[in-house]
């Protein structure tokens, strides 16, 4: 690059970064208020909250980037515009694709690092939050306790607990457990979810147990610590299941028989394929979109305002219009098409109109309108 391509290159790379640090931050902040239920509800750490939010960063990235780009880009070509930077530059002999280049590169590495996210990073991410979330709902202290309510679980257990605190410890248990013609009960002061080789216990801490025994009389001891085996009632059966949004291209592309049977038809993983790889497209499509805005018409003193919200328009229903092709081309294979046509027209007209506008346009000569303007001159 030369020294003006790489000053236009910071000038615009700085605010499609912020556009899209901020775009992200939305994203983030819209995560973790949806994550909020593994707290309140599931009584899980903050730790686990923000590993759940975390992964759900790549699948966001690849709406993010070509929206980030398109209004970062209009940020910074708007300013340059304005302060005659633009004009300084064409007035110094640059040609308007030199000119252009700089935007070109970042467009490029913006494609480049969505279709990193899509492949790798978005199933990567996907798949450790599902096995997570399961996991959450897989937790014994989800199966077997709620905070202040009497929760039935299976083979006749019922546990009461007056306080579950941040760290897991378990406050005023009661354990009912119904056995045939047979009732124990546990009460502790304190409890805690352990794994003693590799086997779920319960651990009660300071507590006493009660049962009657076949003669009708009540067996009573207190104990410091005591751990009641807990694995015939945490039985899950269930396994983790994934979408077509966790799978890797090549499960998409070539999916096994266990893959069609938890992600769907072969068609919607087919759709969901194409989707991950006409993403890239799209930045594309938002910088040509963005330099059309500023610099794919005529100079006017007044702004560019109408200019760039007919341009933003246009941006927005190419955008929704694509999510409404990738739905449709998960029923007719045929559509998937047009998941690379539409970015890819979009950029050719928006490329058509910028350089159009070096060209000036011809005059039409209509010999009688000169003849009569030439007779009342």
């Amino acid at each position: 690059m030369t020294l003006i391509q790489g000053y236009l290159f910071r000038q615009i790379a700085r605010p499609v970064l912020g556009a899209c640090a901020a775009l992200a931050g939305i994203g983030i902040l819209s995560q973790s208020l949806d994550q909020l239920e593994v707290i309140v509800e599931r009584g899980q750490s903050v730790w686990v909250m923000l590993k759940l939010t975390l992964l759900a960063v790549p699948q966001l990235l690849a709406v993010i980037i070509p929206i980030g780009l398109f209004v970062g880009a209009l940020i910074a070509l708007t300013r340059l515009q304005r302060e005659q930077e633009l004009t300084a530059v064409f007035a110094s002999g640059v040609t308007r694709w030199s000119a252009i280049r700089p935007a070109v590169v970042i467009a490029v590495i913006a494609a480049v690092l969505t279709l990193v996210v899509t492949s790798v990073g978005q199933p990567w991410a996907q798949r450790q939050a599902r096995v997570e979330a399961f996991a959450v709902r897989a937790d014994l202290a989800v199966l077997l306790v709620e905070e202040g309510v009497f929760k039935q679980g299976p083979n006749g257990l019922t546990v009461y607990v007056q306080q579950i605190e941040q760290n897991g410890l378990l406050k005023n248990l009661f354990v009912y457990l119904e056995e045939d013609d047979k009732v124990t009960t546990w009460d502790a002061a304190e409890a805690r979810f352990s794994r003693i080789d590799g086997q779920p216990y319960l651990t009660l801490l300071s507590g006493s147990w009660q049962r009657y025994s076949s003669r009708g009389v009540l067996e009573h001891f207190s104990f410091g610590r005591q751990d009641v085996p807990l694995a015939q009632y945490t039985g899950v059966t269930e396994r983790v299941r994934y979408k077509p949004s966790d799978m890797y291209l090549t499960q998409l592309f070539n999916p096994s028989p266990g893959d069609l049977e938890e992600g769907g038809s072969a068609g919607e993983l087919l759709a969901e394929g194409h989707s991950r790889l006409s993403a890239p497209l799209y930045a594309l499509m938002a910088m040509a979109m963005a330099l059309t805005a500023i610099m794919g018409g005529q100079f006017s003193r007044t702004g560019y305002g109408l200019r760039i919200a007919k341009v933003a328009g246009a941006f927005l229903i190419i955008r929704i219009a694509g999510y409404g092709v990738v739905a449709a081309s998960a029923w007719n294979g045929w559509l998937n098409v047009f998941q690379y046509l539409l970015p890819l027209v979009a950029t050719a007209v928006a490329l058509r109109l910028l350089f159009r506008a070096l060209k000036p346009r011809r005059r039409r000569y209509w010999p009688a309108f000169e003849r009569l303007k030439a007779r009342f001159a």
